[in-house]
């Protein structure tokens, strides 16, 4: 079942190549002509994350979807590839190569993926082409402070402890019945469905541990407040109750802080993994923002 739930439809691959001559891996689902969305997955995730929102959004959808560096089929890059600056090149250069001059598109990132359009809000690429934003499970700043993984009241042991935790090094090995329960514990709702947990754990176990290590290095010192601010288009927001890697403490601050937040949704007692928890409402929010900014009338005028 949890590989049902990974399953991807036909698509056409093709390299993207970053600011620093890194090579991103890309997916395009769906029909050519069609209105466009592009997927931003999160720390140890890959393409397979989005897997349920691509399969539902195909049918009507081009949908754009890539493996951030170092993860899925994209390379690790070389040493001192990995950094904010890294993941709005690559969100750039994925932009350029599926793009048409002015095209515009609706933009979706989870957790790391939510940080990319952060760090890549004053890009010009990424003003040309965003239309809107949904930012998932995600946060611009204090993200180890704010973290509740660690069962400790808020101060530095608990963030201390946190940066360690998330930035371990050692391999995660195989999935088993303990690591399924550490992982749900760390990043999914309680009442999360057992195949769910599973699917989830096979992708985080997939990556590869340079990667996670890399990656949790940047996250444990991020500050993207800035771009947040930059955000200066239709942005909303989504976050679960029980999200423990990005409280909804979090997504207040964004909606407070954009210039132009279309809402807040909070979905009870989900985890950090909501678009694999809460597939359905993860592409609802999808469909409303290309209903609203990629509309009907602007497709039959771009096709006239």
């Amino acid at each position: 079942m949890s590989r049902h739930l990974t399953s991807l439809p036909e698509s056409r691959a093709l390299t993207a190549v970053s600011a620093d001559g890194t090579p991103v891996h890309v997916e395009v689902y769906g029909p050519e002509d069609a209105p466009a969305v592009v997927l931003s997955h999160g720390w140890t995730c890959s393409i397979a994350f989005w897997a349920e929102q691509i399969r539902s959004l195909a049918a009507d959808h081009r949908v754009i979807a890539y493996d951030q560096r170092g993860h899925g089929r994209s390379p690790a890059p070389a040493a001192g590839g990995y950094s904010t600056t890294a993941l709005a090149d690559d969100l750039e250069a994925v932009l350029a190569a599926t793009l048409g001059p002015g095209e515009r598109a609706v933009l979706a990132g989870h957790s790391m993926g939510g940080m990319t359009m952060m760090a890549a809000a004053g890009r010009p690429a990424f003003r040309q082409h965003a239309a809107a934003v949904l930012l998932c499970s995600t946060g611009p700043s204090r993200l180890t402070a704010e973290a509740t993984v660690v069962p400790l009241r808020p101060g530095g042991p608990r963030t201390r402890l946190t940066k360690a935790v998330l930035g371990a090094k050692a391999p995660l090995g195989p999935v088993s019945a303990v690591s399924k329960k550490v992982l749900r514990y760390a990043t999914m709702g309680p009442g999360s469905a057992p195949e769910r947990v599973e699917a989830c754990a096979r992708i985080v176990h997939a990556c590869p541990r340079g990667a996670r290590y890399g990656w949790s290095q940047v996250l444990a010192g991020l500050d993207l407040e800035a771009g947040l601010r930059e955000l200066r288009l239709p942005v909303a927001v989504l976050v679960g109750t029980a999200d423990r890697l990005t409280p909804p403490v979090h997504a207040h601050v964004m909606a407070e802080a954009l210039p132009h937040c279309t809402g807040l949704v909070q979905l009870a007692g989900m985890g950090h993994m909501t678009p694999v928890e809460a597939p359905e409402a993860v592409t609802a929010q999808i469909r409303e923002l290309t209903l609203t900014y990629l509309g009907v009338k602007e497709n039959e005028e771009a096709g006239a």
